[in-house]
């Protein structure tokens, strides 16, 4: 790998290991996006190293509003380890600018190794959460900053799985200590997550990456992120799809 691109995966590994927001990598130097895309992966590979297992992709930039402001006219993704599962706690402390989005998750049974493959692969779908906690400071950036840092990704939460259904248009809630937040549809995902699925298939498979049975897929949020406090119960809800809940510290 590039050495220049390694020292960006160790800035930014390094970030979120100190908690320590870190200046944009494009206010120094110029990061297209195949660059950028090498330094995601180099600070997943770090993590791996630190023995974490790949478990899944998540995507962003899935609402069309979103990719006017970053003018851009695709989704980015990230990649999940198992150290990224929640439970029901997650501590504040550990990150530096967390957020937590509602999601629609999809469980893989079946290797994907084209994008035809991922309807028919897909074996639970979920209501969840993810937690973003992006390492720049300010929580700004620009189109291959956020991808170099791995879409933001910190964490995220499953409801109990469901048999495959139609999502395409399923009201959603996230409460906050009771409070309701946040609210949307999840045909705000690309109009349909089942959409995101198939944009998660495509760029894994030009990434050279085989959705693997057991693997998770968070097809983006339904509302915007919300800033995460500490000491707060949060729950998310789908119709149809039951709740996840998560505690903060």
């Amino acid at each position: 790998m590039n050495p220049h691109l390694d020292s960006f995966a160790e800035i930014l590994d390094e970030a979120a290991l100190n908690r320590r927001a870190v200046p944009r990598l494009t206010d120094t130097a110029a990061l297209d996006v195949p660059s950028a895309y090498e330094v995601q992966r180099a600070v997943i590979e770090r993590r791996l190293a630190r023995g974490e297992t790949l478990i899944g992709i998540k995507m962003g930039f899935t609402s069309r509003a979103k990719m006017v402001q970053m003018g851009v006219d695709d989704v980015i993704w990230g990649l999940l380890t198992d150290a990224m599962l929640i439970e029901s706690h997650v501590d504040t402390a550990d990150l530096i600018h967390p957020r937590i989005e509602p999601e629609i998750a999809f469980l893989i049974d079946r290797p994907v190794r084209t994008p035809a493959d991922a309807v028919d692969a897909v074996g639970g779908i979920a209501v969840g959460y993810e937690v973003l906690d992006s390492r720049y400071e300010g929580f700004r950036f620009t189109l291959s900053d956020v991808i170099a840092d791995n879409a933001s990704a910190a964490g995220f939460g499953l409801g109990p799985w469901h048999r495959p259904r139609d999502v395409g248009n399923v009201g959603m809630l996230l409460e906050i200590d009771g409070r309701t937040v946040a609210s949307g549809s999840s045909a705000a995902i690309l109009g349909d997550p089942m959409r995101s699925l198939a944009a998660a298939a495509r760029l894994a498979e030009a990434a050279g990456i085989e959705l693997q049975p057991g693997w998770v897929i968070l097809a983006g949020a339904a509302t915007a992120a919300i800033p995460l406090p500490a000491g707060a119960h949060v729950r998310v809800s789908a119709a149809g799809l039951g709740r996840a809940e998560v505690t903060t510290r």
